[in-house]
């Protein structure tokens, strides 16, 4: 059920005709594990005036939906597709797993390159290794800066007792004192200095590990919340102010080189935060690894100094993350190609029209039998666990009413119910099966490097 605002299509192209002769530049941010509370727009109590000064002179994208855990969400990002059309819907790829991102997919950095841009990566990767051709310098970047697994220690890089640190192929040791957010601004600091940001467009995909435990950070972030009594929560904290810093660091370079004037800074969480760990997603339900709104509803907005018509207010029209893939390729200059899943929302992110969606799914895991959709104000969840480990057939909530999913209206609204299962059931007929822990990929363990997180063994 997509829908296309004419008038939106219309101010869309007039817009792009006033960038001139070059695209835009794009830099867009990840943040791992960040919670809806915890950013200073939505809790005053958090420290992150650069984020939170983008965010206030930008547009706040507060119904911006991800998935639900790491992988998932950032094969979305790159393809442009549901996961459940990737085989990227059941969890996470696991450091030893032969796991990847189907490479019958051109991603967007691939596409971006057809254009004539700079393509970069910072920071974590988390969509397979095993081959080189599964990484990031065979997927469209120029050149790759970070990890390839998931959650690492931030001075020592080691995952599955294994070292995992980049720099293009080669295995490279920062200094042991340096934290990864630290050394992931200063390296999209070194790109945006090398670059000359008036003869090419530079796409700048810089993937945090901020916020994602383990919970580590320099001490003088945490000194700034002495009022928590948590030592964990005071940790966590102290790591957004951080990634804030960072941000900070960076937009400041951007500025000083020149670049600000036509460049596109969209910054958003991979999911919500891990309530486990600190995060607080208040006063949304549930949290990461859930398709409650909690896990879903992520922490994002954009900025830009001339490129939005419409700036410093919030906007509620619902994106998902499949949107990115074709919002950025159109604003490049690219045709996006119609079977995508996402839809360009240019006209609602930097207008606020309406947006170009009315539905769309949270997951189908056919491996967890969980899966969700929302159509309007209603969302239809199949088989989540509750809070006190009690498991629904369906449960549907009305978002507009009621956005903390307090109330269950599935008994008293049965054709309601009826209605979003048969959509639900129509995109699950498009669903391919789940690769993610089913690959069957010859491996070798001899071809293990025992040292370092390798490409080679599949």
């Amino acid at each position: 059920m997509k829908f296309c605002c004419h008038t939106g299509v219309i101010l869309c192209v007039l817009i792009s005709k006033c960038f001139g002769e070059q695209p835009p530049h794009i830099i867009f941010i990840v943040a791992d594990d960040l919670g809806w509370n915890d950013v200073s727009w939505h809790n005053p109590t958090m420290v992150t005036p650069n984020l939170g000064g983008l965010a206030k002179n930008g547009v706040i994208l507060n119904s911006a939906y991800v998935q639900y855990v790491c992988t998932p969400t950032r094969s979305c990002l790159m393809t442009g597709r549901y996961p459940f059309h990737t085989g990227m819907q059941n969890g996470i790829i696991r450091p030893l797993k032969p796991d990847f991102l189907p490479t019958d997919f051109k991603t967007l950095p691939e596409e971006l390159k057809n254009l004539g841009y700079s393509t970069h990566i910072v920071g974590k990767w988390h969509l397979g290794y095993c081959n080189w051709k599964y990484t990031p310098t065979y997927r469209g970047f120029d050149s790759f800066y970070g990890f390839y697994g998931g959650s690492e220690g931030y001075y020592e890089h080691m995952r599955a007792k294994r070292y995992d640190f980049r720099f293009n192929k080669e295995v490279f040791h920062p200094p042991k004192t340096k934290y990864s957010a630290e050394l992931f601004a200063n390296r999209a600091i070194d790109i945006i200095n090398s670059e000359d940001p008036k003869s090419k467009p530079l796409y700048l995909y810089i993937a945090f590990q901020s916020v994602h435990d383990p919970l580590q950070v320099p001490k003088q972030y945490e000194n700034i919340y002495q009022n928590i009594s948590s030592s964990t929560r005071k940790t966590y904290c102290g790591m957004v102010s951080a990634l804030d810093d960072a941000v900070g660091n960076i937009t400041d370079a951007l500025r000083d080189r020149g670049y600000m004037n036509n460049t596109l800074i969209v910054f958003t969480t991979d999911n919500g935060g891990c309530l486990r760990k600190a995060a607080s997603n208040y006063p949304l339900r549930g949290g990461k690894s859930t398709l409650w709104e909690g896990g879903t509803k992520g922490v994002a907005f954009a900025y830009s100094k001339n490129l939005l018509k419409k700036r410093g207010y919030e906007n509620t029209e619902m994106i998902h993350a499949v949107d990115w893939f074709p919002t950025i390729l159109s604003l490049a200059g690219g045709t996006p190609d119609p079977s995508l899943d996402g839809v360009n929302q240019w006209p609602t992110i930097s207008a606020g029209f309406r947006s170009a969606r009315n539905e769309f799914v949270y997951n189908i895991d056919e491996v967890t039998d969980r899966s969700a959709i929302r159509i309007g104000k209603y969302k239809l969840i199949q088989g989540q666990i509750d809070e006190q480990g009690y498991r629904k057939e369906f449960r549907l909530f009305n978002l507009q009413k009621d956005p903390y999913e307090k109330k269950d209206i599935a008994e008293q609204n049965t054709r309601i119910v009826q209605k979003l299962r048969d959509q639900l059931n129509l995109h699950r007929k498009t669903l391919v099966p789940a690769k993610i822990g089913s690959h069957h990929v010859l491996t070798d363990p001899k071809l293990f490097d025992k040292n370092n997180l390798s490409p080679g063994w599949c």
